[in-house]
């Protein structure tokens, strides 16, 4: 449970815990993550109904949700792009919920985690860009239009800007899934104290449990959204490498 000695001990589920030399819990789950997103689209899609079952239909609505993001922000030139915009997508969510499962490890709760998946978006970005557009992508750092005066001003801005992508896509999933299951953690942790009370302590656990309750709910939503962050971002940093603006 979430009581540690009488105290609340709500840092020590993100842990990392050795399997075998050098794999942890977190990269247990990753390679869980990976096999559950690959189950779900080869034996989702493997039935080619005209009415889907559940499983085929969740499949099918994965696929559109994302294809219609990436197509809607990107243009019909980031269509090549939908499989790795997807892929992470899915990662990120399945991440996400699997946190959500008892006695689980949620590994997009570690900053090496969704540091690397920015860096792996911010390197893509910046290789499209300059493959498409060669020396002409430098630009960007300065606005046509601009006065040179100000370069000195708007380059150093404009880089730190563009750096800071990676900054604002990690911490961002990084913070929202720790600070959500830090809350799941504290809100438990009342309610074993106070039912360990006895009878007074019990009808007390009752508000912080329905809160808990909750909670779950909404660490759900979270779960999604920060994978629809994560994604539309990509999708829009992917615009600018597309598009040059």
């Amino acid at each position: 449970m979430a009581v540690e000695g009488k105290t609340i001990d709500a840092l020590s589920q993100f842990e990392l815990t050795p399997i075998v030399a050098g794999f942890t819990n977190s990269n247990l789950y990753m390679l869980i993550a990976g096999v559950a997103i690959s189950a779900l689209m080869v034996l989702g899609m493997q039935p080619r109904a005209r009415v889907p079952g559940r499983l085929q239909g969740l499949a099918e609505v994965s696929y559109q949700f994302v294809h219609g993001m990436v197509d809607e922000q990107v243009g019909h030139e980031g269509r090549k792009f939908f499989p790795f915009v997807f892929t992470l997508f899915m990662f990120v969510l399945f991440g996400n919920l699997l946190g959500m499962v008892p006695y689980s490890f949620t590994f997009t709760s570690h900053i090496a985690v969704t540091f690397t998946l920015a860096l792996v978006v911010f390197i893509l970005i910046t290789a499209v860009a300059l493959a498409i557009h060669g020396m002409k992508f430098f630009g960007y750092f300065f606005p046509e239009g601009a006065p040179i005066a100000l370069a000195p001003i708007i380059i150093p801005v404009e880089i730190i800007s563009y750096l800071s992508r990676v900054v604002s896509l990690s911490v961002r999933l990084f913070a929202n899934m720790v600070a959500g299951h830090v809350m799941l953690k504290v809100f438990a942790t009342f309610v074993v104290l106070l039912g360990s009370l006895g009878g007074i302590g019990i009808i007390g656990a009752a508000a912080p449990l329905a809160l808990n309750v909750a909670l779950v709910g909404f660490e759900f939503l979270v779960a999604f959204l920060q994978a629809y962050v994560f994604a539309i971002l990509t999708c829009i940093y992917l615009h600018d490498a597309v598009h040059l603006h």
